[in-house]
């Protein structure tokens, strides 16, 4: 074994090289009479080289060090390809015969073919059991090595080696843990680092699994993480840079984060959201989230930290495109630079100079000026497109989207420009990174956090105390309270959020609630501080604290879609509709003494609202016959208040308890209505409402949520005017409520001890009533107060005792004023059970068959046209957890028609019509990249076009080109 490898080239220059297997004594054998050197194989036992040359078509030989050339054979192959020695034979591969032939390895006669008609042939090699196995200096504890230990040529014998770009310890045996200073950049569909330490440029890919369209990437030094984020999961996620440990910082809240920073000394994260036009702030496992900026911002792209100065630095590339600067705890924000800027992308912070750094992507240069915008100036003029910008050592490094490269050039002068990286294909962002220089700025929250509650943000002189998003500090400036005073809850199918009223800033935050699929119904109770919700998906019936923990299952079983819930705060009750059953049910509010109060007259139930002071209950039904009907909390004096008359799809349903009207909104009509509770006095406040589905009413406002229009408004209760937008770009809109402890007031018979009831205490306009369950569990239920005539409570009622006095007696229970709990009979006959439930299964398969064959009648006579002028089709309009929302043209989004394709890594999409909204120009410079860089033909095919998405979220109408390049738009 002599320790060496060979290979080779068949480019411009083609040849066949030889090297020490550690890559030393590197030498040229032949790059004479070669065209395109393919097949290479040793014949160890005459220690001879061959290989193939399909342009000359020929097979030749030589010693291992080069001498002695000759050909093989000279004439007569047509394509060889790869080639094997074994024994006294060679074996090559032929593309255009397709065949694998044979022939003497010394004469070149004695031709054969294998095998044929093998479509498709590369490489070959000989694979035999009696090869034998060669020890090494390596073979034995791995040479002393700690990573890799390479054969050499004698007399070094072997030698030891690090992973690409890692260097090797002065004992030569031992390797640096990790890259000490190295670039780290995102690739759309991975991450990838780039050492700086060695002097050669090769690219490792950190195995952090799979990705879709990360953009955005920063390290935190302090522990050796990276942090990344990805536009199309909308996600932040981390890893240890080696890519073990990956995990999901912020998997929720996220449209379109194009900017990451990592503060390694505070501890927090800072990133830029273009979709929701914000800038936020978090501790670095995503805990304490608050949002910095809402106001003023378009396009928020790159952001930059300057722990040291305490500044905060981003670019905007919107409609104002600026470079503005601000405390890294929001405070004093200020505009640096807003003239001759179009397309501010990249942006870094040079901490040995105080300056920053950006490129402009439509200008086509990288500028530089201080820390205040002062001393502007060009560094580096016709740069194609910049994306990425990092600061290392003398150098400033940027990435470019049309030449797909990393290049370089001298901080300070922009000369000695040089591409260190090319064939790149979706680079975005890039930092660089020296573990060797991690920056020893001291904490200025110390190590009790400044004695903040939450967040300790730095800013120039000290630190300043914040609230995470919705909360206000109290008095003392440290302590944050722990949920808002008052704010909107809502559910949005996949989760439950909030938006805070005690704030400005009307951004909307999630509770942290798993589990969550179809989420229609909720409601709560302030005093208890729960939280309840149903979901369509599990049909089941949850709680949790409104803070969102203590999550627990109030009822699971004989649900199917429950579109409506509502609490009675002062029973402890929660009702609900059963669009699926057809029913209204009610149950103490841990799920038990479950009761159907309605079962009939039902088609299609969805809102219902309580005013437990008056022991009143009302809800919609938007069947055949839409309605808005009234009983007593007991589901008796039940009666239609708003007909069908001009009522469509009736909603959202809610009660102004202090002016005692009831506000709903009709989806089909497209208007929100109010009435008093009688239903009379009816006014529309509003019209021209696209889809509302949630309704609420608290103080001189009521608010909605809006499915086609994906918003929150509001509006003045009384007159429908002074409408206001409370938060847009929200998904899945479904039920609205705004918490408050004004918004829970109010007394009934049933507050006290549940008004002696040994189960359900049922609230009535001036009485109660004492009902039981459907099912009698293991108490006795009696339907008269406890103090009307029983002593001693319910806990000294024995059901096994022979004293009478406290049990339920027969004449008590045929009066109806108590139920017998469920005792064993021992005498109950075997027979008789077996009849018992066969009578119930017959039963029970004729009315379902009844139900089926009515809904079939009612539904062929039903007639469809009425609903021709909707704008959605009634057809799709059916149950909640399968409504078709977005039936309409208005409601889709550009985003919406993109397709990842895996195998291709790239994006697919799917153009819209002639009314779909043309994109910015930057858009239109990446189609037209990718289109021409990776598939020449993409152009000629109307039906898909390749993109990268992470700039694709509503992107406005721009139709103009760049200069100089030859970029057209594109119709996405």
């Amino acid at each position: 074994m002599s320790g060496y490898m060979y290979w080779t080239d068949w480019g411009s220059k083609a040849k066949i090289e030889r090297a020490g297997m550690d890559g030393s004594e590197r030498k040229i054998l032949f790059k004479d009479n070669l065209t395109w050197p393919n097949g290479l194989a040793i014949d160890y036992n005459n220690e001879r080289l061959y290989w193939t040359d399909a342009s000359m078509k020929t097979i030749e030989s030589s010693t291992l060090t080069g001498r002695d050339r000759k050909y093989v054979i000279e004439l007569g192959l047509d394509h060889p390809f790869g080639l094997a020695i074994h024994g006294d034979y060679m074996y090559w591969t032929d593309w255009i015969t397709e065949s694998i032939h044979y022939a003497n390895k010394k004469t070149g006669r004695e031709r054969g073919v294998l095998l044929s008609d093998l479509g498709h042939l590369m490489d070959i090699h000989v694979y035999h059991q009696n090869r034998e196995e060669i020890p090494t200096t390596c073979s034995e504890n791995n040479g002393g090595c700690s990573h890799l230990c390479l054969v050499a040529p004698l007399p070094t014998s072997h030698s030891c080696a690090c992973p690409t770009g890692i260097l090797l310890k002065s004992d030569n045996k031992t390797c640096e843990e990790e890259m000490q200073h190295f670039l780290i950049f995102a690739r759309r569909a991975d991450i990838r680092k780039l050492s700086l330490d060695v002097p050669y440029y090769a690219d490792v890919v950190i195995p952090v699994g799979e990705l879709t369209n990360s953009i955005a990437i920063d390290v935190d030094k302090a522990e050796g993480k990276v942090y990344w984020t990805d536009t199309l999961s909308d996600t932040i996620s981390r890893s240890n840079l080696d890519g073990s440990r990956r995990e999901h910082v912020l998997k929720h809240g996220l449209q379109t984060a194009d900017g990451l920073a990592v503060d390694s000394v505070g501890r927090k994260i800072y990133w830029t959201d273009a979709g929701h036009k914000r800038i936020e702030v978090a501790c670095l496992d995503g805990d304490m989230r608050k949002v910095l900026f809402w106001e003023d911002l378009d396009r928020p792209r790159a952001i930059a930290l300057h722990y040291h100065a305490g500044y905060m630095f981003w670019t905007d590339w919107g409609k104002n495109p600026s470079i503005q600067r601000a405390d890294m705890d929001g405070g004093n924000r200020k505009i640096l630079i807003s003239d001759q800027m179009v397309w501010p992308n990249g942006l870094a912070v040079d901490y040995a100079n105080s300056r920053i750094i950006w490129g402009d992507a439509k200008t086509e240069v990288i500028e530089c000026s201080d820390l205040h915008g002062n001393y502007r100036r060009v560094l580096v003029a016709k740069v194609a497109h910049p994306y990425g910008l990092a600061v290392s050592g003398n150098w400033i490094y940027w990435t470019d989207w049309r030449a797909m490269s990393i290049n370089r050039a001298n901080k300070n002068t922009g000369k000695n420009i040089s591409i260190i990286r090319e064939n790149l294909v979706g680079i975005m962002d890039i930092h660089a990174v020296n573990m060797k220089h991690v920056e020893t700025y001291i904490n200025r929250c110390g190590n009790n956090n400044g004695g903040c509650s939450h967040l300790c943000l730095p800013r120039p002189q000290g630190y300043s105390c914040a609230c995470p998003t919705g909360l206000v500090l109290l008095d003392d400036k440290k302590t944050c309270p722990h949920m808002p005073s008052e704010y909107l809850l809502f559910a949005s199918r996949a989760n439950i959020r909030y938006i805070s009223m005690d704030t400005d800033d009307r951004s909307d935050v999630y509770l942290p609630i798993n589990d969550l699929h179809n989420v229609i119904a909720l409601d709560y109770d302030y005093k208890d501080n729960k939280v309840y919700y149903t979901d369509v998906y599990l049909d089941v019936i949850r709680r949790a604290d409104l803070n969102g923990s203590n999550v627990e299952t109030v009822i699971e079983k004989q649900l199917s879609t429950t579109d409506g819930l509502a609490v009675d705060w002062i029973a402890k009750n929660i009702y609900w509709t059963d669009t699926g059953r057809d029913v209204i049910e009610v149950a103490r509010t841990d799920g038990s003494c479950r009761r159907t109060l309605i079962s009939s007259g039902l088609d299609e139930p969805r809102a219902i609202a309580l005013f437990p002071k008056k022991g009143l209950m009302f809800w919609t039904d938007w069947g055949v016959h839409p309605k808005i009907e009234k009983a007593y909390l007991t589901g008796s004096s039940r009666r239609v208040i708003v007909n069908d008359d001009n009522l469509g799809f009736p909603n959202g349903l809610s009660i102004d308890y202090e002016m005692k009207r009831l506000y709903w909104v009709d989806a089909k009509l497209d208007k929100i209505e109010t009435s008093d509770l009688n239903g009379r006095n009816r006014v529309t406040l509003i019209n021209k409402v696209p889809h509302p589905f949630g309704l609420t009413v608290y103080g001189k406002y009521i608010y909605w949520t809006d499915w086609q229009t994906e918003r929150i408004e509001r509006a003045d209760k009384d007159t429908g005017t002074n409408r206001h937008l409370v938060q847009s770009n929200l998904e899945g809109l479904m039920d609205i409520h705004l918490v408050s402890a004004d918004r829970q007031g109010g007394i009934n018979q049933c507050g006290n001890n549940n008004g002696g009831c040994t189960h359900l205490c049922l609230a009535l306009p001036n009485d109660f009533v004492c009902e039981c369950p459907n099912e009698p569990d293991n108490r006795p239920c009696l339907r008269f107060p406890l103090g009307d005539g029983l002593s001693g409570g319910i806990a000294n009622i024995d059901i096994n005792s022979g004293n009478s006095k406290n049990r339920c007696s027969d004449e008590d229970a045929k009066k109806g004023l108590c139920q017998k709990a469920i005792q064993n009979n021992s005498k109950l006959h075997g027979w008789y059970l077996a009849l018992l439930v066969i009578t119930i299964l017959i039963l029970l398969g004729f009315i379902i068959f009844f139900i089926v064959w009515k809904r079939r009648q009612r539904r062929r006579r039903y007639n469809v046209d009425v609903f021709s002028t909707l704008t959605y089709a009634n057809p799709n309009y059916q149950k909640t957890s399968t409504e078709t929302i977005n039936s309409d043209s208005r409601s889709l989004r550009g985003w919406q028609l993109f397709r990842y394709n895996k195998s291709e890594e790239r994006i697919i999409v799917i153009p819209a019509d002639s009314d779909s909204a043309n994109q910015h120009p930057e858009t239109t410079a990446l189609v037209h990249q990718m289109e021409t860089s990776i598939s020449p033909q993409a152009s000629h095919h109307a039906e898909t076009r390749s993109i990268t998405r992470n700039i694709f979220k509503n992107n406005p109408r721009y139709t103009e080109t760049l200069p100089n390049v030859p970029y057209q738009p594109v119709d996405t």
